[in-house]
This record gives structure tokens, sequence and C-alpha cells, in this order.
């Protein structure tokens, strides 16, 4: 055992104490690297974490805001689609009572027009119907007087006698063509 004694010797350290003016420098230098890193980089770092920071919120609140535009916009267009349909429809609406309104009008002139048409017809209708009387009862008279003078032998010129003669014979013709319409 002394052997080992006299290895380590008196003057010779311990390898398990450290030496004093190792740990003093080492000491020396972690405190000059915890202030430069508390006095540089630290903060460093944290102005670069608090951009990143802000960078983010900023952005999220952009995003936000954005968002919230773009719903508003969203809604501002359903809102003037739903008035633009509700337009829509109202103008087809008016169209239609409008188009009704025409058609009603149309018809109405035609009937109009067509009473009016009929009216004229009859009334064209009578005038010729009282023109070819008036041309019968001359030719007929006429007729009526010359049969008249053949069969009784002589002439009839007297105006006021042929007119009685053809007045009696066209008023015998219309007694027996209205007994002949009763029978039928």
């Amino acid at each position: 055992m002394n052997g080992s004694l006299l290895i380590l010797g008196e003057g010779a350290s311990n390898p398990l104490i450290p030496n004093f003016w190792e740990v003093l420098v080492s000491l020396v230098t972690f405190g000059v690297l915890l202030f430069l890193v508390i006095k540089y980089v630290a903060p460093a770092f944290e102005k670069a974490y608090q951009a990143r920071v802000e960078a983010i919120e900023g952005g999220l609140e952009r995003a936000e805001k954005a968002q919230a535009e773009a719903d508003a916009k969203l809604a501002e267009y359903e809102r003037q689609l739903a008035d633009a349909r509700v337009e829509a429809n109202r103008i087809r609406e008016d169209a239609r009572s409008e188009g009704a309104q025409i058609l009603a009008e149309l018809k109405e002139k035609a009937a109009a027009d067509a009473q009016r048409i009929t009216e004229q017809a009859h009334l064209q209708i009578e005038s010729e119907r009282q023109a070819a009387v008036v041309s019968l009862r001359s030719e007929v008279g006429t007729l009526a007087t010359q049969l008249a003078s053949k069969i009784v032998g002589e002439a009839l010129n007297d105006d006021a006698r042929s007119q009685r003669v053809v007045d009696r014979f066209i008023a015998d013709l219309e007694t027996e063509s209205n007994a002949g319409a009763a029978r039928s």
C-alpha cells in the first residue's frame, strides 16, 4: 500500500478534485459567454420570435378580416340575386298581365269590328233589297200593265189606273206567298 502512496506522492494532486485556477477560468469564461448570450443573442432570438408571432397573428387577423369581407360580399351578392329574382318575377307577371290586357283589347276591338261589319252588311243588304223591291215593282208593274192590256184588250195607259192594277197584283202576290209560307 505504501507503494500506491508513493506513486502519487505528497506533491501530486488528486485527479477527482479540479484545479482551482481551471475552475476560476471556466467560471469567468462561462460568465462572459452567459453575459453575451443574455445581452445580444437572446434579444435577437426574442426579436425574431416576436416578429414571427406578430406576422402570424397579423396574418390571422388579415385572414379573418378577408373572410369577414368575403362573407359580407357573399351576403350582398345573395341579397342582390334574391332582389333580381323578385324583380324578374314582377316583370314576368307584369308582362303576362299586360299581354292578357292587350289580348282582351284586341278581342274587344275585333268583336266591335265584326259587329260594325255585320251591321254595315245588314244595312247594305237591306238597301239592296229595297232597291231590288223598287226595281221589281217597276218591272212587275210594267209587265202587269202590258199583260193586263193584252188580256182586257184595252190599253191601260192611264198612270193612276196602271198603278192601282200593279199595287193590287203585288198585294195578291204577297198574300199568296204569305199563305204558302204559313202552310209550310
